[in-house]
């Protein structure tokens, strides 16, 4: 396994970490969402060049604009939150109360 395979399996590995144990804060768990894209984009994009195929993929421009539509929505949903219940902890939410 190389150094560049190394770093991307890391660094996705402890996004989800990070998402999976440190859930206090409603932007904690996006900023480690938009890190596990972001890993995800540069080893999508880094793929054709180490494999040395001569065509362009459009799959890793596709995955940015997912992940910057779901980067907007986690801070409309960031922003809504915090108006209704006055922080961004994620213990205050109940999904079962309205």
């Amino acid at each position: 396994m190389s150094y560049l395979h190394l770093s991307f399996y890391s660094a996705f590995t402890l996004s989800s970490l990070g998402l999976a144990f440190h859930r206090t804060h409603l932007i904690s768990a996006l900023l480690c969402l938009e890190s596990m894209m972001l890993s995800m984009y540069v080893a999508l994009t880094m793929w054709p060049i180490q494999t040395q195929t001569p065509s362009f993929t459009l799959l890793p421009i596709i995955m940015l604009t997912f992940s910057a539509c779901e980067a907007s929505t986690g801070l409309a949903l960031l922003v809504a939150s915090t108006r209704t219940h006055g922080s961004d902890h994620l213990h205050n939410f109940n999904l079962l109360r309205c």
